[in-house]
Order: C-alpha cells, then structure tokens, then sequence
C-alpha cells in the first residue's frame, strides 16, 4: 500500500531543529509553498530568475539571497519549483557560466524537486544528486494555486523510503496528502498517468454536454444522470465544464483557471513524451495532447482547462 500523510495544523514562529530549506522557484505555486514553510517555523531562504516573485517573496516574509548558489549555501533540502525539466538540470549542473545548486551544496544535502518534468528528466536529475554526493526526491505536486496558497497539495513521491520519510515533515506543512508511488520518476510518472487520464476524461466530458445541448438536454438533467451513473469522473463532479451544476468549478467564473489550459497542454506533451518512449500503443491521449496544444494556442492558455468546452461548442456550430 502506498504511505500517505495528512497534515496537521500549522505552528508560527522560527524553529531551530527544523531544516533549513533552500527554495528555488518563487512563482505562483512556488511562492505559497514557501510562505506556509514560513508559517510553520522553518527558516526559508528564496531564490527566483524573476525580480517581481522576489520582491512578493519578501514581502511575505521570505528572506531572499543574490544568487542561486548563495541560497544553498548551508541548506539541509533544496526545494526546487520550476517549469520545465531542461530548467532543473541546467540549475543543478550550472547554466551560463553560473555555478550548479550540486557543487554549491553541503555533502549530504536532500535535493528535492517540485517540478513537473519529463520521467527522464527527473530521473537523470536524481542521479546526478547522487553522484554528487546529495539524495535525492521528485514530488510533483496536484491541487493547483489554491492548494498550493491552502497548504492541501498532493505530493505524488518518487524517492528511497528513508528519504520520503525525512522530507515527510514538508508534506505535512505544504500539503494534506503525499504517496510514495516508487523510486526516483517514480512521482513524475504518477502525474504524468494521472494527469493523462485527467485530459481526456474533461475532453469527454465536455463532448457529452454539447451533444446534451444539441439533443435538448438540460446541464442539470445530464449532470444528475451522469455524476450517479457509469460517467462520474472528477472532471464532471468536481471540476464541471458547464456553469451551475458545481457552483465552485471555474466554468461559473468565466473559467478562471484553478489548472489553467497551458498547463494541461504541458502535462500532455509530458505523457506524449512517455508514451512514445515506452512504445504505448495510445491514441486518445495523443489526440488530447493535439486538441490541447490548439486550445492553449488559441486563447485558452490562462482560462481553465474545462473551458475546452467552449472550443468544442464553437466549432459545433452553437
């Protein structure tokens, strides 16, 4: 059975025995991951490419350092949060003349990244930790901003089972649950999976109503039908593409994005990427992929990505 952790309430205030991480990638989700590091007492040092999402760092209480090198310097976790996997290896070996977040580091040091990256890609990246003398975890995260500003992510782990035990701690503070699915890529490959089936379950979603308009069904009548039948999936009962049945889904805010269209466009050319590389015989995530990429292209990469379904309702002819 996978390990899983709840997390508890958050203390305030500095706390000397905890570790002292190293965070890397200040953006949207990176940025609230570290204020509740804050919060709960541990001593946080921040680091972005990005001068806005430092000064936000700072005025959140999070101390920021010059360089990327200087906020490893004497950190027991580096916390990585960044896009793309090419992005965690080029800060972990250097980049531009820069010093690389391995060589910067104490021996011994835990490397843990947050990113959504290639399996490939974080599975190199962990073995370059290694070689290097650190240790290694990949945590992708799900649960999107608000989950990341709420402290409730999940953390899908990929990691020894004594490393995912000392970065335990973290998951707590950050998130409300976290899986050890494996070893390293273990975690990307979980999102990848999940992510996968994600995309194409609201594509079917989204098909479903506009055909329920076209034959004259109301949202409520096929939602009432579907979320108690064989159809019910999360993007139908949570994250419904269509305003009303689900007063919270983003379809009632004009699609503000709680997991916004570019992102899901990413994570399906991640699990392109893994589908080709193990010789998967797929055809429907392919084809989301390809409907993604297109919706992202065409206005859809900051509105949600249930909001595929007013794509489909336009080229339907409604």
């Amino acid at each position: 059975m996978p390990d899983e952790v709840t997390a508890p309430e958050a203390v305030t205030g500095p706390d000397a025995a905890k570790p002292r991480v190293a965070f890397l990638g200040l953006g949207h989700m990176g940025g609230p991951m570290a204020v509740n590091l804050v919060k709960a007492g541990y001593e946080v040092i921040g680091f972005d490419v990005v001068p806005a999402a430092l000064d936000t760092a700072r005025e959140h209480g999070i101390p920021t350092a010059a360089s990327a090198a200087e906020t490893v310097t004497g950190a027991d976790v580096v916390l990585t949060m960044f896009p793309s996997g090419q992005h965690v290896l080029d800060a972990y070996q250097g980049n531009g003349g820069e010093p690389g977040l391995l060589a910067a580091a104490a021996p011994d040091t835990m490397f843990l990244d947050c990113s959504t990256i290639n399996v490939d890609e974080a599975r190199e990246a962990a073995r370059l930790a290694l070689d290097a003398g650190h240790r290694s975890v990949d945590a992708p995260v799900s649960g999107g901003v608000v989950g990341a500003e709420a402290g409730t992510l999940t953390f899908m782990v990929g990691a020894l089972p004594e490393d995912f035990e000392t970065v335990r701690p973290l998951f707590d503070v950050m998130g409300k649950r976290a899986v050890l699915c494996g070893g390293h890529g273990a975690g990307q490959a979980a999102k990848v999976c999940n992510n996968l089936i994600l995309g194409v379950s609201m594509i079917a979603v989204s098909e479903a109503f506009v055909l329920g308009e076209k034959l004259g069904l109301t949202h409520q009548a096929l939602f009432d039908v579907a979320s108690a039948a064989s159809g019910q999936c999360w993007a139908l009962t949570t994250n419904c593409p269509v305003p009303g049945p689900v007063p919270t889904s983003p379809a009632n805010r004009d699609y503000q994005p709680g997991f916004a269209g570019a992102l899901m466009a990413k994570d399906l050319r991640l699990a392109l990427n893994a589908l080709r590389s193990t010789g998967v015989a797929a055809r429907m995530g392919p084809l989301a992929s390809e409907i993604y990429d297109a919706f992202a292209a065409e206005g859809g990469a900051g509105r949600d990505f249930s909001g595929i379904i007013t794509d489909i309702r336009d080229k339907s002819g409604q």
